[in-house]
C-alpha cells in the first residue's frame, strides 16, 4: 500500500520533516516514491512550518495513497 508520510530529517533537537509518497512497507526514512513538500515543526524567522504541493498530494490520494495520522492532521 502507498502510504503519504513524514521523513525525518535535519540534526539533533532541530528537527525537519519531508513529506514523501512512499510503499508502507518500507522504513520510514527509506526509499520513497516522490517529495511533496516539507514540515518543520518550530519555524525560526522567516521560515514556513507547512510547504505541500497540494495538486500532486490530492492526486496520490485519488490513486489510492492513504496519508498518515499527523500528516492527516496536518493538511486538514
Amino acid at each position: 500500500m502507498v502510504r503519504i508520510r513524514l521523513s525525518r530529517g535535519g540534526s539533533k533537537k532541530d528537527p525537519r520533516y519531508r513529506i514523501v509518497v512512499a510503499d508502507g512497507r518500507r522504513w520510514r526514512d527509506g526509499r520513497f516514491i516522490e517529495v511533496l513538500g516539507q514540515y518543520i515543526p518550530s519555524p525560526k524567522g522567516s521560515q514556513k512550518g507547512l510547504l505541500l504541493n497540494k495538486d500532486r498530494a490530492s492526486y496520490w490520494i485519488s490513486k489510492g495513497a492513504r496519508p498518515s495520522v499527523r500528516l492527516a492532521k496536518l493538511m486538514k
